[in-house]
């Protein structure tokens, strides 16, 4: 069995990762490009009985004169000649390009094309979309193509399948070394001063031609196979006076001076003139004042979806759990394992598991969106706006849909192709209020303001639930700004994007990356997760010395004493252990911190229980206030309403607390899987601790500021 390893490479928008899912189906797997965030996708295919080949989906790409992280990757891996492969951590050797071109965008998508088939690799050209130019009137002339373009040329349909076959035959010729790789016709040629340049690095470094020298003037600054040395001595042959910037327009204009007469030669519109459909839609999508409202109607759509369709599954998730715990719990005797197996790994999987169906529906959403070429829009109509705040236009979608919750929407910024502008949508997002923040709300909100008032026709209540979405988002904003003031990024800030005609979504496609996704968060984020709900559950079930067993008997007693019933009994003892335990004291350790805030010892082990899942503070409470779990929520209100502080003989959730504690429920980062899906997604615990403290903090001063004013 012979194996190969092939490229795919390709604009945006050119229907890669369509013809990708149609040549690997399942067999696909997700790892990362070495030293960045960017998902590395890859699929085997068997294309005859001997030969496998493993496809590598790179990112989109317009040129090799990159504007983002994820388009340095191309250049990186395809300007790295083999002498230095070897010793380059990352260094592959290809034995082929299945280069994707969007027939009806061709002329657009020969530019990338051009510069790679000028390092000598082997490839093939597969014009993408045949369905659709064949629709709108648009013939090829494949032979003609192939003719002037020096390789082999297959019309394939990304979408249909159609030409698949016959492409696995000519890829079998490629990888085998049997297909012809003759001089490129649209050879780049050099000024003098671009050659001198060029022809000196490529005798110094041994080279295997002109134009891959060339790459490494335009690009040794970040090239990452390149030593410091091996810099420095390029430096000093490209000259200060060297302007990268008039060489690479004056390489791209020539280039499409070239193969623009071959396009407008091969290429035959029958329907030249006529409006499409496209353009018709944009009229209306694109337009300074409808489109917004489209956007938002089509967001409010998402998030309800997202709130309606997902409660069943997510009561079904959490009802099979809890059948789960209550079979275990009957089938195993009381003992240490079984309460670390229910309370401890069970609780850990079920905080994984329940948010698989809000990701899955705004990804299954959002994928529609994506693949109808509707996203493209929405983009282009607030990169303008979002840019103010250091976000992107692509950020538009993440902190919407982050009303419903912050994992899929934190997931969901990877269409952000600059670095800075991903992370920063990435830090803010959770700032955002989520459907976890509403049973917290819920409580609380009522303490502050009573349910008859009125402003108006206005109910009071309402508009305060109003204000802290509000104030969530206007946080969001403004950390934004922030963070594009501090930091710094070599990469150029703009928006260069195609709008793709509107087309049918791909139920293939969809799933798949529904699937992906999906997969991915239960994975990566739940490894994280699964630990810390484990530490939580220890930290909740053990206590100093012989401290757990002394507040179960101090409980009993005062049961006993007041003739509580057993569930009340047990309510009591329960509140007794917690109060005793590592969290307790930790709790108690705290209490001199959050005073200021208006918080006691018993909110500052909600505050920490809390972190596994924002809306868990209302069950902390309940717990800790001797009230079972099932019991009804108005309960747990009453009985809160009710708390007196023993040092003051006042209400525990007066006005003060109970505003400081909402003020610092919308700030605060008190979700672990959102802590564990951004170190997933920035690959490092760096900006995970950085997003905790910094909203911390901004809960903290919030909180006390809020406190102070209001007492």
């Amino acid at each position: 069995m012979q194996n190969f390893k092939v490229a795919l490479i390709g604009n945006p928008n050119c229907g890669k990762s369509s013809l990708f899912n149609q040549l690997t189906g399942l067999r696909q797997k997700v790892g990362n490009f070495h030293g960045v965030t960017v998902d590395k996708k890859s699929g085997i295919v068997s294309l005859s009985e001997d030969i496998k080949v493993n496809f590598i989906d790179f990112p989109g790409t317009y040129s090799f004169y990159p504007t983002s992280i994820d388009e340095r990757i191309v250049v990186g891996t395809f300007a790295c000649p083999q002498a230095l492969m070897d010793a380059w951590e990352e260094g592959e050797k290809y034995d082929g390009i299945l280069y994707v071109a969007d027939i009806t965008q061709l002329e657009k998508h020969l530019l990338l094309f051009s510069q790679i088939q000028e390092l000598g690799i082997p490839m093939i050209l597969a014009l993408n979309m045949v369905d659709v130019a064949r629709e709108s009137g648009l013939e090829v002339d494949v032979n003609l193509i192939s003719k002037e373009l020096n390789l082999p040329v297959i019309q394939v349909s990304g979408r249909t399948g159609e030409g698949v076959i016959d492409l696995k035959k000519e890829l079998i010729n490629v990888v085998l070394g049997k297909s012809d790789c003759p001089q490129s016709k649209l050879k780049y040629n050099f000024s003098k001063e671009e050659k001198a340049i060029a022809h000196e690095l490529q005798v110094e470094f041994g080279l295997g031609s002109e134009y891959q020298a060339w790459l490494w003037a335009q690009h040794y600054a970040w090239l990452p196979f390149l030593t410091a040395a091996q810099r420095i001595t390029i430096k000093t042959i490209v000259t200060p006076e060297f302007d990268g910037l008039k060489y690479q327009v004056r390489e791209t204009m020539q280039r499409f001076k070239k193969f623009g007469p071959i396009v407008r030669q091969t290429l035959v519109n029958s329907k030249t003139g006529e409006e499409t459909f496209s353009d018709k839609v944009d009229q209306v999508v694109t337009h300074k004042f409808m489109g917004p409202v489209i956007f938002f109607g089509l967001m409010i759509i998402i998030f309800q979806a997202i709130f309606s369709w997902s409660g069943y599954p997510m009561d079904l998730i959490e009802a099979g759990f809890g059948e789960l715990d209550s079979g275990v719990k009957t089938l195993l005797g009381e003992s240490m394992f079984r309460d670390l197996l229910t309370d401890g790994i069970l609780a850990g999987l079920g905080g994984v598991l329940i948010f698989i169906p809000q990701i899955a529906i705004l990804f299954f959403l959002i994928s529609i969106l994506e693949e109808s070429g509707y996203m493209a829009r929405a983009v282009y109509l607030f990169d303008n706006s979002m840019r103010r705040f250091g976000l992107n236009g692509r950020s538009i979608v993440a902190l919407v849909s982050g009303g419903a919750c912050a994992i899929p929407a934190i997931m969901s910024t990877r269409t952000i192709s600059n670095w800075k502008e991903r992370l920063i949508t990435i830090m803010v997002t959770p700032l955002i209020s989520c459907s976890a923040r509403l049973p917290v709300y819920a409580v609380l909100v009522g303490f502050v303001v009573a349910a008859d008032q009125y402003w108006g026709v206005f109910n009071i209540q309402g508009l305060v639930f109003m204000g802290l979405y509000l104030l969530g988002i206007i946080a969001a904003l403004g950390a934004g700004w922030v963070f594009n003031k501090i930091l710094k990024t070599e990469e150029t800030s703009y928006l260069m994007l195609e709008m793709p005609v509107y087309r049918m979504p791909m139920a293939r496609n969809v799933l798949l990356n529904v699937y992906e996704k999906t997969k991915t968060f239960v994975i990566e984020a739940g490894k994280v997760i699964f630990v810390i709900s484990i530490i939580l559950w220890l930290m909740a079930s053990f206590a100093p010395g012989d401290e757990m067993r002394i507040a179960e008997k101090q409980a009993t007693s005062i049961a006993l004493e007041k003739e509580l019933d057993e569930a009340a009994t047990e309510n009591l003892i329960a509140a007794k252990k917690i109060e005793a335990s590592y969290a307790g004291h930790l709790g108690k350790f705290i209490e001199p911190v959050i005073r200021p805030l208006g918080f006691d010892w018993k909110i500052g082990i909600a505050l920490i229980t809390s972190f596994a899942a924002r809306e868990v503070f209302v069950g902390t409470m309940a717990t800790i206030y001797s009230i079972g779990s099932d019991a009804e929520e108005i309960s747990v209100i009453d009985r809160m309403a009710t708390e007196i502080n023993p040092d003051n003989g006042q209400l525990v959730y007066n006005r003060a607390t109970s505003l400081s504690l909402l003020i610092f429920y919308v700030f605060a980062m008190q979700c672990m899987s959102t802590l564990a899906i951004v170190k997933r997604e920035t690959k490092s615990w760096k900006w995970a601790l950085i997003q905790f403290v910094f909203m911390t903090a901004l809960a903290y001063l919030g909180s006390l500021f809020t406190y102070q004013l209001m007492s």
